[in-house]
Formats: C-alpha cells, sequence, structure tokens
C-alpha cells in the first residue's frame, strides 16, 4: 500500500525541485518585480518538507497500512496544494486574495502531524 505514496512522493519532490528552479531562473523578473521572492521560496520550502513527509508516510506503511496514515498523507498533499499552491499563484500574479486560502493549507499541515503523532502513539 505505501507504494502508492513513494511514487507521489516522489513525483511531488520532482515538482518541488522543478518549481524551485524555475523560480530561480525563469520567473526571477517576475518574483521580483511583484516582490515575492520569499513568498516563492517559503512555497517551495513548506513544499518539499511535506513531500519528504509523504514519503516517511509511505515508508511506514510498507510496514503496516493503517487508516490513519492514509489521512496523513492526504492531508499533507492537500496542504501542498493549498498553502503551496496559493503561494505559487500568488507570487506569480500578485493576486493577495490567494493569501486568505492559504491558512487552510497550514491547518492542514498541522492536521497531519497531529494525526501521525495520534498513529505513532496508538501503534508504537
Amino acid at each position: 500500500m505505501g507504494k502508492r505514496h513513494l511514487i507521489i512522493g516522489s513525483i511531488l519532490g520532482a515538482l518541488a525541485v522543478g518549481l524551485g528552479a524555475f523560480g530561480a531562473h525563469g520567473l526571477e523578473d517576475t518574483l521580483e518585480a511583484n516582490g515575492r521572492v520569499d513568498t516563492f521560496e517559503t512555497a517551495v520550502q513548506y513544499h518539499m518538507f511535506h513531500t519528504l513527509a509523504i514519503l516517511m508516510v509511505g515508508i511506514l506503511m510498507q510496514q503496516k497500512t493503517h487508516q490513519l496514515l492514509k489521512l496523513v498523507s492526504f492531508l499533507f498533499l492537500m496542504g501542498i496544494l493549498i498553502f503551496s499552491g496559493s503561494l505559487y499563484v500568488l507570487s506569480i500574479t500578485n493576486l493577495t486574495v490567494l493569501g486568505s486560502i492559504t491558512p487552510l493549507g497550514g491547518v492542514s499541515f498541522i492536521g497531519g502531524w497531529i494525526l501521525l503523532i495520534v498513529y505513532l502513539v496508538k501503534t508504537y
């Protein structure tokens, strides 16, 4: 079961590196003009951190499949899409209204970490 999570994590990792490179080279002028270099870098960092977390969950699932782990992985993925995704779009378009959904992604990240704690306490 963890194989799917490992594949998704690997794809997300490649995407994080690609977006980071694209931001540093292809979007440099746009990000600087919008004053959003730091915002884009934050998006890439959280994207990569939680990609690694999804990979970790995939490794745990290789040992034992559990509904909590599936939910943890889902919350991390939603966090990447909502938190990092909204920051990516905000950085490029400067549509500040997108900043209002970014915290939902942060809540998703936090929820994933809390559920991971719950899983670890219950099973180890």
